[in-house]
């Protein structure tokens, strides 16, 4: 057991693997049509899953229709996500996951996008909106600095894990990034720099925009593409 599995704060903490696939109208924010999500816990030397996964179609407003580029990538059709909830229902749903004072932190591949379009539904999940979170590119980046790109399909090759046949689905790319999130904190173990969750944090973390200061983003951490290197993922 390294230092950053043996902090307290690591233990104690639960890691919320979040993806979303979405649509994004021309001159609206990006709209959710999917999203899933599966917690972790450490303890005793391994990874347990914290309740069960949660996984849904939502449905998108009018003016964000799937188009035929969403469904080349994501293989879903209008006819799918019409027939699904809508975003208050599915995102109130999983923000009663959340149970009040216990301590969370979201994992996502690039997690400003999920920071961006929680934000957006804030209103449907104002508990989910309040945790922070955890970005594998930059933490990628940090410990495997040689890699040619920090692309979730990159790290899952660097990984050796399996690319799912349903790869640009919610629940598919939340299972293999819970994978790679999982190596990257087995390497960060053996990392004297990330000794504790702080230390993690400084390094991958982002704010979420809820807890944020009103006269701006202080103490946000920029995403890959603020800093001038952004990845797609």
């Amino acid at each position: 057991m390294g230092g950053l599995t043996g902090d307290p704060a690591f233990v104690t903490t639960t890691f919320v693997v979040i993806d979303f696939e979405a649509t994004t109208p021309k001159g609206y924010p990006a709209q959710p049509i999917e999203v899933a999500a599966l917690a972790l816990r450490y303890a005793s030397g391994a990874w347990t899953t914290a309740g069960k996964p949660f996984s849904s179609l939502i449905r998108p407003p009018a003016f964000a229709p799937v188009t035929p580029a969403v469904t080349a990538q994501t293989g879903l059709t209008a006819e799918q996500v019409g027939r699904a909830p809508g975003p208050a229902e599915v995102l109130g749903a999983l923000d009663r996951r959340f149970a009040a004072g216990k301590p969370y932190l979201l994992v996502a591949q690039h997690a400003a996008t999920e920071a961006n379009l929680i934000h957006n539904q804030r209103e449907h999940c104002p508990a989910l909106a309040r945790i922070d979170l955890l970005d594998t590119i930059p933490l990628a980046r940090y410990l495997f600095p040689g890699l040619p790109n920090h692309r979730l399909d990159t790290l899952l090759t660097h990984f050796s894990i399996k690319h799912p046949a349903d790869r640009h689905r919610a629940y598919a790319d939340v299972e293999v990034t819970a994978e790679v999130f999982i190596q990257l904190v087995s390497a960060a173990d053996e990392n004297a720099e990330l000794s504790d969750l702080a230390a993690l944090v400084k390094i991958a973390g982002r704010t979420a925009k809820c807890n944020m200061p009103a006269q701006g983003e202080l103490f946000d951490v920029p995403s890959a593409s603020e800093r001038g290197h952004g990845e797609p993922v």
